[in-house]
């Protein structure tokens, strides 16, 4: 054999043991939540008393609409919207929202919204304490 053959032979076994290798593994904490998650997470979240997703859905399209924002997509059967608009009144940029409705037991439904202004996440409270209010809202009135 010479010296060429040795050589992309050993080079063949070595990429072949690497490839056994594997992939290393992710840590442990990489998916879990800290407590100041867990805090944004409750304020990101409400449920409604309703068991109707569908009628909580369009509430929810409509609050955003009365808040100003544009929607982008509505999926009723995944319990999906998405809007956004031009930030204003002290902030600049664009602000993008995320909403799923989900039933939560027989007699409930949860909405959870997560806020992006700028690429970052909206933790202020108030701002999600804005938005379930238009949601209330537009769940009592008639229609």
């Amino acid at each position: 054999m010479n010296g060429r053959k040795k050589i992309l032979i050993i080079l063949g076994l070595i990429f072949s043991l690497q490839a056994c290798a594997g992939a290393p593994k992710p840590p442990k904490e990489l998916l879990s939540l800290d407590e100041a998650q867990m805090k944004i997470r409750s304020y990101q979240t409400r449920a409604f008393d309703f068991n109707d997703q569908q009628k909580v859905m369009r509430g929810v399209v409509a609050a955003l609409q009365d808040l100003g924002f544009i929607v982008e997509r509505a999926n009723g059967p995944m319990g999906l919207v998405t809007a956004g608009k031009f930030a204003g009144e002290g902030y600049s940029g664009f602000v993008e929202l995320t909403v799923t409705v989900r039933p939560k037991g027989d007699s409930q439904v949860e909405v959870r919204v997560n806020a992006i202004l700028n690429t970052k996440p909206i933790e202020d409270p108030k701002i999600y304490q804005n938005f379930f209010a238009a949601v209330q809202r537009s769940l009592f009135l008639p229609g």
